[in-house]
């Protein structure tokens, strides 16, 4: 019984240890917590950003949540969340209202990239892109491990059409992209991220989940059927379309299903 205690004791000294010693951005992170830090910019990420003639930031607020069960030195799938530029609701919101529950309770990370406030001039796709890639940069300053972590892009509605646009551009990247989850979408924008950012024939077998509310009158159903329908067109072979009986919303049975879904292809 004595080496029993011991063993359970040392485990619980060692947990608690490892909480004690995380930290995101140089901000002490709890497992099970969510976190919003700032964030430097590269070169690169500040290029991306002049997109639309908008003024470049000094820094990325980056918003992280990670599971109770976090240890960093194992392998974290990685929801990336955006955001639509309608009523100018940045990632982090739409990370905390419709995703944050069912990832985490999932096993998923997720994360986010804004820029500060005042919102931008145009809230461009290179807006986009450069404070998502300099929150995931901080991401892989913060765990090393993480740049093997498989990443999925997660959008709804405008959301949606930025998450499609941009997943070419980090598959280009050699990021490791697992997936992308799409609610509520009634424009087809991958193609033109495909062939604008041109990342390998690889990318058309990239996991695509539609989800799709009966009764949405922003993205009918007729609508993002045929956002099917040119996805494969183009060659996308490994989509899941399904439908809920709702609105123009994320449910997240959807959210699970969708995760469960990408966890069987990593």
């Amino acid at each position: 019984m004595a080496r029993t205690f011991c063993s359970l004791a040392w485990l619980a000294f060692s947990a608690s240890a490892l909480s004690a010693g995380l930290n995101f951005a140089g901000v002490p992170l709890t497992p099970g917590a969510t976190v919003r830090v700032s964030v430097p910019l590269n070169k690169l990420e500040k290029s991306y950003l002049k997109e639309g003639g908008n003024s470049v930031p000094a820094y990325t607020v980056a918003t992280l949540a990670v599971p109770r069960q976090f240890d960093p030195r194992e392998t974290w799938p990685v929801l990336i969340v955006f955001s639509s530029s309608d009523h100018q609701f940045p990632s982090w919101y739409d990370l905390m209202a419709h995703y944050r529950v069912p990832a985490l309770a999932a096993g998923w990370v997720l994360l986010a990239g804004d820029g500060p406030e005042p919102a931008p001039r145009v809230d461009s796709s290179g807006w986009r892109a450069g404070h998502t890639l300099a929150a995931i940069d901080a991401l892989y300053r913060s765990f090393p491990s993480a740049e093997k972590w498989p990443i999925v892009c997660a959008g709804q509605s405008g959301g949606a059409k930025r998450a499609s646009y941009l997943a070419p551009l980090f598959a280009a990247g050699g990021y490791p992209l697992a997936g992308i989850f799409l609610n509520g979408m009634n424009e087809e924008k991958i193609t033109e991220g495909y062939r604008r950012f041109k990342p390998s024939r690889d990318f058309l077998r990239t996991p695509i989940f539609l989800s799709s509310g009966l009764y949405d009158m922003v993205a009918t159903l007729e609508q993002q059927n045929a956002v099917e329908n040119s996805m494969r067109r183009t060659g996308f072979e490994n989509i899941r379309h399904t439908t809920f009986p709702g609105g123009h919303e994320v449910r997240p049975t959807q959210v699970e299903e969708a995760l469960r879904w990408f966890r069987k292809g990593m």
